[in-house]
């Protein structure tokens, strides 16, 4: 099941920047207000439009780290995914038309891995992963565009014992929404669209990079406050 805003469909620059984002899927999940379920980020950029989320309906924030395994020319485009959890997935289509060899692959989700890795410590600390067993798990990006990654990411939460996830993002392209609809038990986007290109970027007025230090700094501030 896809839920969307109709009076955003196949619009662009519909949100002002990510915290726009996050207070317009809040204002769709209202029903969530106050109960156990956590919400899980995929960072860099999904941190700011959960951390709206998770703070308009009173949520707990988390992130759940994962990295699409880049070719070796262009780091831009992905071949695959690696979790946190070491959940791989490769995108067997497209391998067969890039000419990798086998240990070229090998070695492209080795140093995926230990990127991830390294990244899950750095955000997370000493921090243990909460027990998902029994709760309602948001899982929250920026945007869907081909959402490989993103099945990816609800891997690897699935894995960690909640069964019960609901996908939430902004924005999002409609034939990459439809894969990630049946592994999960719904998905709210606000703005979907559709045609032959599709940025993430082309929803938002203000849009740029969010580095880790931001992240951090985020992070930082919830976990305080589930300290207090």
């Amino acid at each position: 099941m896809v839920v969307d805003l109709p009076e955003l469909r196949e619009k662009l620059g519909v949100f002002k920047d990510r915290q726009d984002a996050g207070i317009r899927l809040a204002e769709m999940l209202q029903a969530y207000r106050d109960s156990s379920a956590i919400v899980f980020a995929i960072p860099a950029g999904g941190v700011p439009v959960a951390a709206t989320l998770a703070e308009k309906l009173n949520l707990s924030l988390d992130v759940a780290v994962v990295s699409k395994i880049t070719l070796p020319w262009n780091t831009e485009a992905g071949f695959g995914a690696v979790a946190f959890d070491g959940t791989v997935r490769l995108n067997n289509r497209m391998l067969g038309h890039i000419g990798l060899t086998d240990q070229e692959v090998r070695q492209r989700i080795e140093l995926t891995t230990v990127k991830v890795q390294k990244r899950f410590k750095e955000l997370r600390g000493a921090e243990p992963m909460p027990d998902l067993s029994g709760r309602k798990v948001f899982l929250v990006d920026d945007g869907i565009a081909s959402g490989f990654t993103f099945r990816v990411a609800v891997e690897a939460l699935k894995n960690h014992g909640t069964d019960e996830i609901i996908a939430a993002v902004p924005t999002g392209h409609r034939h990459a929404l439809q894969p990630v609809a049946p592994q999960v038990q719904a998905v709210y986007c606000a703005n979907v669209r559709s045609g032959w290109s599709f940025a993430v970027a082309a929803a938002y007025q203000r849009w740029s990079d969010v580095d880790d230090a931001e992240v951090l700094q985020i992070l930082t501030r919830f976990r305080g406050r589930r300290g207090a």
